[in-house]
């Protein structure tokens, strides 16, 4: 029977991170993981293909729309659907690789197979039984369905399957508008297919900016996504590799339905948590069912710690990656640390969408007193060099204060240029401290600059 420190459950951002934090503080560790290759549904089958395919979908819409502008001349690049998921699949085998590799270097276990829990202190994986003084439950995350909608991952797909298509689809339903949907609904308008957004809320990607929500839709219907808003999808049914998506508004009328060759679910994710044991086991879970965990991710069963998709908090690889980090140093005897009032959230798209801290609206109706400092795009030199010019970026700060509370941005670069705002945020920064620090010429950075200088006398392109 082995012995180990840690035993973490689950190689995703979350697991392989913890694992190799904790074996830099020295703690004996091992990963089981069930999967042919470590990290897990983001680089397998989840952020990274997708970043893959939303660039390679990119560079044809440049080359459809901008490249003659630009002087570049010549036939536009047909399609290879074939070849552009094997360079997909190449990204893919790269950054898994690369985790193995990881793994030797740390002198980290991998226990292949599917885990499961049978007392404190104990790993069962197969037939084998490992004992471990402390356990991390890191076992992420599974797309969520509909009532009435059953994914068979070839027309009715989920982020999954969406991902592995036989061919590009010339029509698609995607029900949903949150990060998922925006980002493979994109990808697909851009290579051809005829997409139709189906919504439940009255605005895509629900508890942004409002600011952000109108011009992201207005840019993704420029770029020939269509969008159905307050609908609530009551079924879809498949046959002869066709699907009807049927649906009713929340304002009333009759129920309609749209024709699709593939729909793809974009609903949103739920814990993985499936044959670990845990209710015998007694673990306490929330109503939402993830694993309830203490300030340091402990859950009631001493010993056991859960993080990431798993446990309370936006599902996102970043947040599982810091408590990952968290939880090795909890576990080794030391202080670990996330601020949860400072983890941004990206959207791939062209533009791209960032976004930290509160919104405008959520300050507001808490009574605080703000000031709000927008820039354009369009007063960026850079952005409008490079077709780019749509978006903003838009700074919120106490009015007294001048500290920053949050911070949205929709244009070129957004989810590098977000983390500008993040380190400010972690060290208490004020919007003129921003302000008065000189930003390269030309860069997208220059707009954050600008919107900190709106929250005080005013920007000076605008």
């Amino acid at each position: 029977m082995a012995q180990y420190d840690v035993i973490i459950i689950g190689a995703g951002p979350g697991g392989y991170v913890s694992a190799i934090r904790c074996a830099q503080l020295g703690l004996k560790t091992a990963v089981v993981e069930g999967r042919e290759t470590l990290g897990g549904t983001c680089l397998n089958v989840g952020c990274i293909p997708s970043k893959a395919l939303l660039h390679a979908s990119h560079m044809l819409h440049e080359a459809e729309h901008n490249f003659a502008d630009m002087g570049l001349k010549g036939k536009t690049p047909s399609v290879d659907w074939p070849q552009m998921k094997a360079y997909k699949d190449d990204v893919i085998s790269q950054n898994t690789g690369g985790i193995e590799f990881l793994f030797k270097k740390n002198k980290i276990e991998w226990i292949k197979g599917w885990a499961s829990i049978p007392a404190a202190g104990k790993v069962q994986v197969g037939d084998d039984v490992h004992e471990a003084k402390n356990i991390v439950i890191a076992s992420g995350s599974v797309s969520s369905s509909l009532p009435g909608v059953e994914v068979d991952e070839k027309i009715v797909v989920t982020s999954t399957g969406g991902l592995e298509l036989p061919k590009v689809p010339k029509r698609m339903v995607v029900i949903g508008a949150g990060v998922i949907g925006l980002e493979l609904g994109s990808v697909y308008a851009r290579l051809g297919s005829e997409v139709t957004v189906v919504e439940y809320m009255d605005a895509v990607c629900p508890g942004m900016d409002k600011d952000v929500q109108r011009t992201f839709k207005r840019i993704l219907e420029k770029q020939g996504l269509k969008f159905i808003m307050g609908a609530a999808v009551q079924g879809v049914e498949t046959a002869k590799n066709k699907a009807k998506v049927t649906y009713q508004l929340k304002k009333g009328g009759d129920a309609e339905t749209i024709d699709a060759d593939v729909v793809l679910v974009a609903t949103g994710r739920k814990p993985y948590v499936d044959g670990l044991g845990l209710d015998a086991l007694g673990v306490k879970m929330t109503e939402r069912g993830q694993v309830a965990t203490d300030a340091h991710w402990a859950t009631n069963i001493p010993g056991i710690y859960a993080i990431g998709d798993a446990i309370e908090g936006p599902m996102l690889a970043h947040k599982a990656e810091d408590e990952g980090m968290a939880v090795a140093e909890v576990i080794a005897g030391k202080h670990g640390h996330v601020n949860y009032g400072v983890i941004p959230g990206v959207v791939y798209t062209a533009p791209e969408v960032a976004t930290v801290g509160q919104t405008e609206d959520a300050l507001k109706a808490e009574g605080r007193k703000i000031k709000v400092g927008k820039f354009m795009f369009m007063g960026n030199a850079r952005a409008k060099a490079v077709h780019q010019g749509d978006g903003f970026v838009k700074l919120v700060v106490d009015a007294e204060t001048d500290r920053i509370l949050g911070c949205s941005i929709i244009g070129p670069g957004a989810g590098d240029i977000i983390h500008e705002i993040c380190v400010a945020m972690e060290f208490g920064a004020s919007a003129e401290d921003i302000a008065l620090t000189c930003h390269a010429h030309p860069t997208y950075s220059e707009a954050v600059r600008e919107a900190a200088l709106a929250c005080g006398d005013g920007a000076i392109h605008s």
